[in-house]
């Protein structure tokens, strides 16, 4: 894992982007003390498909939400 103060980071960005691109993870830091701030991390670790489980249910019944749901906030919210 890289890490880059954000001047660095600012004048490299397309760079770093070719990084994060190629699977590897970039710390950015901030200030005199280096203060973690971000880490940029490929897309496919960030968006990862996982099995949600359904607590009681977990062995009588089963939940499939299909990729193209949708709602919109005012639906969810009524």
């Amino acid at each position: 894992m890289k890490t880059l103060q954000v001047g660095e980071f600012k004048r490299n960005f397309s760079e770093i982007l070719d990084t994060v691109r190629d699977g590897e993870e970039v710390t950015i830091t901030y200030g005199k003390k280096k203060e973690k701030v971000a880490i940029l991390i490929p897309y496919e670790k960030y968006h990862k498909k996982f099995k949600r489980k359904l607590g009681l249910l977990a062995d009588k019944a089963s939940c499939r939400i299909n990729e193209d749901f949708e709602i919109s906030d005012e639906d969810l919210l009524s």
